[in-house]
C-alpha cells in the first residue's frame, strides 16, 4: 500500500468517516453505551487533550491496562492523535508482570479499569518514570476519573502530523516462554492488515457487525474489534468479561454479528455446551474465524454442521500483527492453515536456511508491511527475529503438493520419535478427534531408555469418565496419523496451562 510521509492512522481510520457522513453510525457498542464515529472523534480529541494537561508529550508511552470497553478505543486513538505511544497490557497477568512490563516500557501514565486497580497498587511505588494512574470505570478515592478528564477536556485539537514510519502503538508478546517483549508497531500497520486480510480475505464491510471473544490487547482481537471495523465504517461489539459459552451465545442473539471471532479453545467449549444449538447463534452470521492455536479439524467440521457457517482458521503473530497465512472462504480445507494472504510472502527455511520442499517441516519465514519495527530492548532477539524483510515466526510448518500449509508447532514443541519428527498439534487434533475428548495438549517425555516419546494431557469433556479410555485414546491416534506417533502416557485433568490468548503453555506441562 502507498502512504504518504505524514500521516496518522487516526485520521485515516476516524476522521474520513466523520468526513463520509458516518458521524452517527455506531462505532462501538459495549454493555452500557454505543459509541459513534463522531463521538469517537470528538472524544480522542478530548483525550488528546487530557495527555497534553498530564504533560505527556509526544513519542512518550503510556499503557492501557482496560478491560475491553469503549474506553478502550478512547485511549488508545486519543493518544495516537497526540503523537503518545499506546501501550496495550493484557488484563489477566500478575503485580509481577504488570511491574515488569510498566518498568520496561517506561510508561508515564496508566489508564487502568478499577477491577484492576488493586493488582497494579502494590508495585505503584517502584516505578519512577510512572507519574499518574487513571481509573476507567467506577470512581476510586484518589485516583483520577478517566470519564471525568474526558469530559473536561476540550474538543479541539489539532492532530498531531506524524511519520507515516513512526511508532504509534506496542503491543508485548504473550511471553509463552518467558518475559514478554515490547513489540513496536508504525502508524501504517493498522490500515495494511484492514487491507490484506480484513478486505482481501474477509471482505469486510461497511454493514458488517463484529463480536471477537479475543481482547484488544492482544494483536489478533486489536485488528478483529478495531481495525477492520473501523477500516469500513462497520461496528464492533466489545465483550468486557472473559468469554464464556454462555456469554458468548447471548451476545449472539442479542447483536446478531455477521462475523464472530474465536480461538479453538472457545468454539470446543462451545460445542459442548448444553444450549449449543443453532438457535444459539446469530441469524446474520456469514462468517467465522480461529486464530491463536491450530483449529483441530473436527471442531472447525462440527461448527459448520451445526452452524451452517464455516472458521477460517489462520495464522498470525504479534510481531506481524495479524493473521499472515489463512483459509479463505469458498476455499476451506480443515486441518489446515489454508495459504497466504494477499501482501505477504511465505517460505520454509531448514534449519541452515535452505528452501524446504513439499511435504518437508521447516520453520516460517514470512514477509508483509505489516512487521514490526522490532523489540523493545532486546537487540539481539530483534536482529535474530527481523532477518531484512523476513520475520522468523519461530513456528514449524509443511505444505503440501496443492500449496496448503499444516502448523506443525512451535520450533521448541517439536521432537523426534525412531528419528522421525513429532507435531505435538498432529497429536492433539487427533485426540480430539475422540468423542469423549475436549481438549489435549501433547508434551515429549523421555522413557527409561531415555528415548523421547510423546506425552498427553486431556481433558474431557462434560459427562465422560477416564476409567478405561486409556487404551482406547491410544488405539484411535495410531489408526489416524500412525503408530509411532500415538502418547506413551495420557495424563487427565481438569483444565490446561494457557496464556491470556488461549495458547497453551506447553513448556508448564514439560516441567
Amino acid at each position: 500500500m502507498d502512504f504518504p510521509r505524514q500521516y496518522n492512522a487516526a485520521r485515516d481510520f476516524i476522521d474520513r468517516h466523520v468526513d463520509g457522513g458516518l458521524a452517527a453510525k455506531p462505532a462501538f457498542i459495549d454493555a452500557r453505551r454505543a459509541l459513534t464515529y463522531g463521538e469517537l472523534a470528538s472524544t480522542t480529541r478530548q483525550m488528546a487533550n487530557v495527555l497534553a494537561g498530564l504533560d505527556v508529550p509526544p513519542e512518550a508511552r503510556i499503557a492501557l491496562l482496560m478491560h475491553d470497553t469503549a474506553d478502550w478505543p478512547i485511549a488508545f486513538w486519543g493518544a495516537l492523535r497526540a503523537g503518545v505511544v499506546p501501550v496495550a497490557i493484557n488484563t489477566l497477568l500478575s503485580t509481577a508482570q504488570y511491574e515488569y512490563m510498566l518498568a520496561d516500557s517506561r510508561a508515564q501514565a496508566v489508564f487502568v479499569s478499577r477491577p484492576l486497580l488493586s493488582v497494579i497498587e502494590p508495585c505503584l511505588e517502584n516505578l519512577p518514570h510512572l507519574r499518574h494512574v487513571i481509573v476507567s470505570g467506577e470512581p476510586a478515592a484518589g485516583r483520577p476519573s478517566f470519564g471525568e478528564l474526558v469530559s473536561q477536556a476540550s474538543a479541539d485539537f489539532e492532530t498531531a502530523d506524524t511519520c507515516a514510519d513512526e511508532v504509534a502503538f506496542w503491543l508485548y508478546s504473550s511471553g509463552s516462554t518467558g518475559n514478554p517483549k515490547g513489540v513496536r508497531h508504525v502508524h501504517t500497520s493498522l490500515m495494511v492488515t484492514a487491507d490484506t486480510y480484513g478486505r482481501q480475505v474477509l471482505g469486510i464491510r461497511p454493514d458488517d457487525v463484529i463480536l471477537s471473544a479475543a481482547k484488544l490487547f492482544f494483536a489478533y482481537g486489536l485488528g478483529n474489534s478495531m481495525t477492520f471495523p473501523m477500516s469500513v465504517g462497520a461496528t464492533a461489539i466489545l465483550l468486557a468479561d472473559r468469554p464464556t459459552p454462555a456469554g458468548v451465545f447471548a451476545l449472539l442473539r442479542q447483536h446478531a454479528p455477521s462475523v464472530f471471532f474465536g480461538v479453538p479453545t472457545l468454539y470446543a467449549a462451545m460445542l459442548a455446551d448444553p444450549q449449543c444449538t443453532p438457535e444459539t447463534g446469530s441469524s446474520e452470521l456469514r462468517l467465522c474465524v480461529s486464530a491463536g492455536e491450530a483449529l483441530p479439524a473436527e471442531v472447525g467440521r462440527s461448527w459448520q454442521r451445526r452452524f451452517g457457517v464455516d472458521i477460517l482458521d489462520g495464522v498470525g503473530s504479534t510481531e506481524m500483527l495479524h493473521i499472515y497465512l489463512s483459509n479463505h472462504p469458498g476455499d476451506i480445507r480443515y486441518g489446515t492453515c489454508g495459504k497466504p494472504v494477499p501482501g505477504y510472502g511465505v517460505r520454509l527455511v531448514d534449519e541452515s536456511g535452505h528452501e524446504v520442499g513439499v511435504d518437508e517441516i521447516g520453520e516460517m519465514m514470512v514477509e508483509g508491511e505489516s512487521a514490526a519495527d522490532g523489540y523493545w530492548h532486546q537487540r539481539a532477539k530483534s536482529r535474530a527475529t527481523f532477518e531484512g524483510c523476513s520475520t522468523r515466526t519461530g513456528d514449524k510448518f509443511v505444505r503440501d503438493a496443492d500449496g496448503y500449509y499444516r502448523i506443525c508447532g512451535r520450533t521448541d514443541d517439536m521432537f523426534k520419535v525412531s528419528g522421525i519428527w513429532v507435531s505435538p498439534f498432529e497429536v492433539e487434533a487427533a485426540l480430539i478427534g475422540h468423542p469423549a475428548v475436549l481438549e489435549a495438549a501433547v508434551v515429549p517425555k523421555a522413557d527409561a531408555d531415555e528415548l523421547l516419546k510423546p506425552k498427553a494431557f486431556v481433558v474431557l469433556k462434560p459427562g465422560h469418565s477416564p476409567e478405561g479410555l486409556t487404551p482406547e485414546l491410544k488405539e484411535h491416534v495410531k489408526a489416524s496419523i500412525g503408530r509411532w506417533k500415538y502418547p506413551r502416557w495420557i495424563e487427565f485433568v481438569e483444565s490446561l496451562p494457557k496464556t491470556a490468548t488461549g495458547k497453551i503453555q506447553r513448556f508448564k506441562l514439560r516441567d
